[in-house]
């Protein structure tokens, strides 16, 4: 794909009504949030670009951009919905190419704090796949849309703004005038009615935004300093279980290690050992296997103990609760962030993409919101879409840093009195829904995000749980 490739003759059809403001809008960062984005955007505008600063892979693999790649990605239910609705036919797409398809509750065991969840058919459906194939699927799909321009093997290196500062108009480009790096840089500026950043945990756009004269939004870390190690095995054709995947949690305070065997297209798959509060896996083989065999389960141990390895073991310790609170930050108009460059979460919850799908209807919202109000104009959006993802974000931030927050080595925060009282209650959930099939598919389905929390507060759980501690307390007295 060369650096300015035009898309071929095909427009991806979706549930979402097409408008149009007319000229060009600019993604930065062809991350699985930015094409995301880009997908929305091209129904309400003439023409979308997307800057990448590595080069769009022919085939699915990973981008020096994308390090944790390698590691396990979920796409949990809500968010293979979305995608569903913006790229209609995904998961057929995907499943011929060898995803498989989960029940999460049926086909996958899991080692929760108070022993093992139960298992049974539910609707909480979905799809494994590497993230390497499910960007690459969704880079097909958009590449071949004839209003997007592709500029890969390109850097953004700064906003562009008018007389007044009080609107961003576009963006400058830094490329090489060929593919040997030794060739001079070029620069050139494009111009734009909207920039939305989907750049990650890397993100310029606070410097970009004080070179302009604007403030740094406050930033806010909650660091469990979790370390995770992936490796990639081939199944074996002797294996046999009734399962597809297995999760082991880990269990605080007494232990922080944890692992998943995530299933992927190939008949492979990925497997993610995690430690908390420092105690990372190792990376060559024996210490490997080691702290697999370590868990609160050996299943893992016992599935890869003799499983042909198809990689080395993959580290990733990058791994901090991120936000940036844009929302509290003075903006110019014409530019907005999403992704992991506003909120970063704790890999380990498996919420980044889902929680990038629900950012992309967001925006969606957003721009058709200003065309009904009769208002052919994008003034207004930036701040209106940076407090109402806040309000998006709000939940799944909740939940990693209130998980992340049990642990005494966690640093940039402590449980208030009502996070504890919280934390005090879910503990009391995942004890009941050991033996309460229907709280364990609402939890089931909080965690996929196709339900608020607030289903874990219903008067018949509610009930249930005050008679449960009543039954711990009168045992221990």
């Amino acid at each position: 794909m060369t650096r300015q490739a035009q898309a071929r003759d095909y427009l991806t059809q979706a549930s979402i009504t097409t408008v149009s403001y007319g000229k060009q809008a600019v993604v930065i960062g062809g991350s699985i949030t930015g094409l995301l984005a880009a997908r929305v955007l091209l129904n309400h505008f003439e023409m979308v670009t997307l800057v990448e600063r590595d080069r769009f892979p022919q085939e699915p693999r990973v981008r020096p951009g994308v390090p944790q790649a390698n590691q396990v990605h979920v796409l949990l239910t809500q968010g293979q919905l979305i995608l569903e609705e913006l790229f209609p036919g995904l998961k057929e797409e995907l499943t011929a190419a060898g995803a498989l398809t989960v029940d999460w509750i049926a086909d996958w065991m899991v080692l929760g704090v108070w022993g093992w969840g139960q298992r049974f058919a539910s609707d909480l459906k979905g799809y494994t796949c590497s993230r390497t194939f499910l960007e690459w699927v969704l880079w097909q799909r958009l590449a071949q849309n004839k209003n997007l321009q592709i500029l890969d093997m390109c850097q953004v290196t700064e906003l562009l703004i008018n007389a007044n500062k009080s609107q961003v108009t576009g963006v400058r480009l830094s490329y090489r005038a060929g593919e040997d790096k030794t060739t001079p840089l070029l620069t050139r500026d494009l111009v734009a009615n909207l920039v939305v950043d989907a750049t990650g945990r890397n993100s310029a756009m606070s410097d970009w935004l004080v070179a302009l004269g604007y403030p740094s939004p406050p930033v806010t870390i909650v660091n469990s300093f979790l370390g995770y190690a992936s490796r990639w095995y081939q199944r074996p054709k002797e294996f046999q279980a009734d399962w597809q995947g297995a999760t082991v949690m880990s269990k605080p305070p007494e232990t922080g290690r944890g692992g998943v065997l995530y299933p992927v297209e190939g008949n492979r798959w990925v497997v993610t050992l995690g430690g908390i509060g420092r105690d990372y896996p190792p990376t060559e083989e024996a210490g490997f296997l080691e702290f697999a065999r370590s868990l609160r389960s050996p299943i893992i141990y016992e599935a890869i103990k003799d499983a042909q390895p198809l990689s080395p073991v993959y580290s990733y310790r990058r791994t901090e609760n991120r936000r940036c609170h844009y929302e509290k930050s003075l903006l110019p108009e014409g530019v907005l962030v999403m992704g992991d460059a506003v909120c970063a979460f704790n890999p380990v919850y498996g919420q980044g993409i889902t929680v990038a799908a629900m950012e992309a209807l967001l925006l969606d919202k957003c721009l058709q919101k200003k065309l009904n109000s009769n208002q052919n104009s994008l003034v207004g959006l930036t701040r209106r879409f940076q407090h109402q993802l806040a309000k998006t974000i709000a939940t799944p931030w909740l939940m990693a840093t209130g998980e992340d927050l049990r642990w005494p080595t966690t640093v940039g925060g402590k449980p208030d009195p009502i996070s504890k009282i919280t934390q005090h209650y879910f503990d009391q959930v995942l004890k009941l829904m050991i033996d309460a099939p229907d709280v364990y598919r609402k939890f089931a389905a909080v965690v996929h995000m196709v339900e608020p929390p607030t289903v874990l507060f219903q008067p018949s759980i509610v009930a249930r749980i005050l008679w449960q501690i009543i039954r711990a307390w009168s045992k221990s007295n």
